[in-house]
């Protein structure tokens, strides 16, 4: 037996223990309790002695005793405790409740987008696109136009010509805004900057533009002479140039079997890529540009990382040359065209090809997926058409016909309402629904 003090309401309070397991059910108590002096000195509970009335020390020592005499009372004797009584409200609700309420909210923000809605709207889009028509065809150049692009806004139209030629028009009339004289001889390629027609200054860098000399053309919308010219490509042929989505670097496919990303702002190269062993032909990059995807003459494509500046993906299939590249606005599925007549579409996710397209009987020049969504992909070909097929089925929405000469470029507006096509024939033809 030996005395254990402690503390209470009533001062110090002893008492004896005389077994180790009362000892532990002190500690217990006075652990449990937060304090001892409010456990062992405060009004009585159930199955609790309260303090006797008007007591001092004495008697707040007794209560405290009773206290303690009430924690060292076996489990079985002891009187359960009341517990607060239980708020459904705060336990989680059923799985199948949880669910209808979260389609009740979805509702309140709009019409869910079912299965049912989104074919209607996809089929209606198809109907949409089987009755593109010609809207305005134009002799743009004596020549071959072998490019086209619309401007972000959808005003304009770009077109680079075999002449040396390039040419801004006017949508959706084909009227010529300006001609721009910089190159002499075959253009490949005129590409806007990102922020043309929009927040960029007209006098500040709207286009850029290559030729088979390796000259890089940097134009404004104001003047007909470039603002400026990259010739560290010389006298190598420069078939694409793409501005990168930030605005800042220009890519350059280049036929010494290599790329480069120049720093507009510096006008100085900060990637020089090497990895084909044939000249690369074209560049597409991912929305958010951290990957840019190329294509060249040795049959293959490859995925770059542009934070590392290392290939990540080597795309292989085709039989002959990668001519034209275009990545979805989800920036994960590609499509490739090529010289062996079809069309490759790639799952980045899976790492593989996951659709092959035997879309015509002559070289595919140019593919592009529509830009706000991704929904369809327009592709063109040495075969004179123009083709159209849905996406994910991969599957033919329409052909055009109008050109009589082999289809070398298009593009699709970035509002989505038009569709342009260039060709061998010296014309440029504008596509719109009825």
């Amino acid at each position: 037996e030996r005395m254990v003090w402690f503390c209470s309401s009533a001062g110090l309070v002893s008492t004896n223990v005389t077994t180790f397991s009362q000892s532990a059910c002190l500690g217990r108590a006075l652990r449990t309790g937060g304090s001892a002096c409010g456990k062992l000195a405060g009004t009585g509970g159930a199955g609790r002695p309260a303090a006797a009335p008007g007591g001092g020390a004495a008697e707040g020592a007794g209560a405290a005793q009773g206290h303690l005499g009430d924690y060292l009372v076996s489990r079985e004797q002891r009187a359960p405790e009341e517990l607060p009584p239980l708020d459904r409200a705060l336990l989680p609700a059923p799985r199948a409740h949880r669910i209808a309420t979260a389609k009740e909210k979805l509702k309140a923000l709009g019409p869910a987008n079912t299965d049912s809605q989104v074919h209607a709207k996809r089929q209606e889009l198809y109907k949409t696109l089987r009755s593109l028509n010609i809207n305005c065809s134009q002799i743009g150049d004596t020549r071959p136009i072998s490019f086209c692009e619309f401007s972000p806004n959808s005003q304009m139209l770009a077109t680079a010509s075999w002449s040396g030629l390039c040419k801004l028009w006017s949508v959706p009339d084909c009227q010529p805004i300006r001609t721009l004289r910089g190159h002499n001889c075959n253009v490949g390629a005129i590409t806007f900057h990102p922020r043309s027609t929009f927040i960029q200054s007209e006098n500040s860098l709207n286009l850029a533009s290559c030729s088979t000399d390796g000259l890089v053309n940097l134009w404004n919308l104001k003047s007909e002479e470039p603002i400026s010219s990259l010739k560290g490509m010389c006298p190598h042929r420069v078939s694409r140039v793409a501005f990168h989505p930030s605005g800042r670097f220009l890519a350059c496919c280049v036929f010494d079997n290599s790329w480069r990303l120049v720093d507009l702002e510096r006008e100085m190269e900060v990637l020089h890529q090497e990895g084909h062993s044939k000249a690369v032909y074209d560049i597409s990059f991912q929305c958010d540009g951290s990957l840019a995807a190329t294509g060249g003459m040795d049959a293959f494509g490859r995925i770059w990382d542009l934070r590392t500046g290392r290939c990540i993906m080597f795309l292989e299939g085709h039989l002959k040359s990668v001519l034209s590249l275009s990545f979805s606005p989800n920036g994960y599925v590609l499509a490739t065209g090529s010289e062996d007549n079809t069309i490759k579409v790639w799952d980045l996710r899976q790492r593989k090809c996951e659709y092959t397209i035997p879309a015509h009987t002559n070289l595919v020049s140019r593919v592009i997926f529509e830009k706000i969504s991704g929904e369809y992909l327009v592709t063109t070909s040495y075969d004179n058409s123009v083709k159209i097929w849905s996406n994910p089925e991969w599957t033919p929405v329409h052909s055009l016909s109008g050109h009589d000469g082999k289809i070398m470029g298009a593009d699709i507006s970035p509002s989505g309402k038009y569709l342009a096509t260039s060709s061998f024939d010296r014309t440029f033809k504008l596509w719109t629904p009825e």
